[in-house]
């Protein structure tokens, strides 16, 4: 299984582990909206994780080499409406980062409300330029939206990789936790939401992120 959910007082804890890279992959896809389904429904708080040293590696490139430019072309549309879902998600998403984030592994972790790291040599990023590949308008508007300013030339068009340290200055990360201690943090934090008026918080997301949302949602 490419994604598992377990619920514990309302914490609901979203884990993508395909034993490799957590390559965003139809497969990954609809594991990650089965459990979001799954969260709406029965949780109050959502946590999303990786595995081990792995948050994830992006869209799955071997996937995308030996497809049809049609199948290319819904996979990374397919991602796109789901990092816009975990945006608009109507109740708390806490990103435990888990290790290295690139492509659009990193469109998932922006667009979860808090984002919290592991401390260690990992690698977190749009390397889209790096690699022959223009943004996404999904991916051009969360960078836009969760970076600071300052770092968008640097990050988006310039293809940086930070380490999380450096990823919190640029915005991608809030904070980062050693890595026993960081599914720990990402619940408690997780907790703290949810106790929030539920109603409130989501017409106060959806009406904060709207622009983001209609820019995006013809594209995808």
């Amino acid at each position: 299984m490419t994604a598992s959910i377990t619920i514990t007082d309302g914490i609901a804890v979203i884990t993508m582990d395909d034993g490799k890279a957590n390559a965003v992959n139809p497969t990954l896809v609809a594991a990650l909206n089965a459990c979001l389904d799954t969260a709406e429904r029965e949780a109050k708080a959502v946590v999303l994780a990786g595995r081990a040293q792995r948050f994830s590696g992006g869209f799955d490139l071997k996937m995308m080499a030996a497809s049809p430019r049609s199948e290319v072309t819904e996979l990374v549309k397919s991602g796109g409406r789901l990092a816009m879902r975990l945006y608009g998600f109507p109740m708390p998403v806490v990103a435990a980062c888990t290790g290295h984030c690139v492509a659009m592994g990193v469109f998932l972790l922006l667009a979860c409300d808090v984002r919290i790291g592991t401390r260690g040599a990992f690698k977190i990023g749009a390397n889209e330029t790096a690699i022959g590949m223009s943004l996404p308008i999904f991916a051009v508007e969360l960078l836009k939206a969760r970076l600071d300013p300052r770092a968008l030339t640097k990050a988006a068009i310039l293809a940086h990789l930070y380490d999380p340290e450096s990823a919190v200055t640029a915005g991608y990360l809030d904070s980062v936790e050693d890595a026993d201690a960081l599914l720990p943090a990402a619940i408690r934090t997780a907790t703290e939401l949810a106790a929030l008026p539920g109603t409130a918080l989501a017409t106060t997301k959806r009406l904060m992120r709207q622009h983001t949302l209609d820019a995006v949602m013809p594209t995808v």
